[in-house]
């Protein structure tokens, strides 16, 4: 199971990009904060894969 995902900074989920079973392989996904109501700042993306997990920081510039 693959999944992708949006937090705020006090951890809240802001919406689910990806979530569904992928093969291996290389994919791309697009995340349209200008049609969210999402405002300027940090937010946070959280990617798993199998057992991979991985967490990093994103800035959203409006």
């Amino acid at each position: 199971m693959t999944s992708l995902q949006i937090y705020d900074v006090l951890g809240k989920e802001v919406t689910t990009l990806v979530n569904e079973y992928q093969k291996p392989g290389i994919y791309s996904t697009e995340f349209r904060a200008q049609s969210s109501e999402l405002s300027s700042g940090i937010y946070f993306y959280k990617l798993q894969a199998g057992e991979f997990s991985q967490t990093k920081k994103l800035l959203l510039m409006k």
